[in-house]
């Protein structure tokens, strides 16, 4: 299917500036160009273009809200200035598995200041010596290349993010409830000061009745006395 159809199909009778997210792989590019994407999509946010036969970047469109660009498997060797004029926010771009075999085509991407990882995987350009140092120090603006940071920690996953998110909430949920057991050895504690005072009471009470029978029996006496 050629882009342009598929876009159309994507759409599902909306609006091109309500969409946000646009996945279009797999489908026929002409020529290798874009077709069928334009100015329009305002509020795209996310776009994948994987293995379309793209060679070209010339024909993308001004997508300022563009945060996730996926390229993959295609046969882009170069024009990436493009990117910078056109998606300036962009902070994920995955090109693995194209024709980009040195340096100097990926030092276009300087000008993607937010940009935050970049895959190119499966692209010539791995197979230089010291690819990675040479990248990191090229694009000192990314923090993860091909999924790992510079010290080769993974990237987290989107997913995982969240929920990390879900179980800090748990954990500050159960933080303010307090540890399970606690009210119960609360009131087990209560309890036992409750029966301490009535054990209390009781041996005054007892105390109280010794008294008055002692009272009672002096003056008992004292009036056989008095007889």
């Amino acid at each position: 299917m050629e882009m342009k159809k598929r876009i159309n199909l994507e759409l599902r009778n909306r609006a091109p500036e309500e969409v946000t997210e646009l996945v279009l792989d797999n489908c026929l590019c002409v020529n290798g160009e874009i077709e069928g994407l334009n100015d329009t999509f305002k509020k795209l946010e996310f776009l994948s273009m994987a293995n379309v036969e793209l060679s070209s970047l010339a024909r993308l469109p001004s997508l300022n809200k563009l945060r996730k660009l996926e390229l993959s498997d295609n046969i882009i060797s170069g024009g990436l200035e493009v990117l910078a004029e056109k998606c300036p926010n962009l902070t994920y771009l995955n090109l693995s598995g194209n024709k980009i075999k040195d340096l100097s085509t990926v030092e276009a991407l300087q000008n993607l200041k937010n940009l935050k990882s970049l895959d190119l995987f499966n692209c010539e350009i791995t197979n230089l010596e010291d690819y990675r140092e040479s990248i990191f120090e090229l694009l000192q603006q990314i923090t993860y290349l091909d999924g790992f940071d510079q010290e080769d920690n993974e990237a987290p996953d989107s997913e995982e993010e969240e929920e990390d998110g879900d179980e800090d909430d748990e954990e500050e949920e159960e933080d303010e409830a307090g540890p399970p057991g606690e009210y119960e050895e609360e009131e087990e504690e209560e309890e036992d000061d409750d029966e301490d005072e009535d054990e209390a009471g009781s041996e005054l009470g007892e105390g109280e009745e010794e008294v008055g029978l002692s009272y009672l029996m002096k003056e008992e006496i004292q009036d056989e006395e008095d007889d």
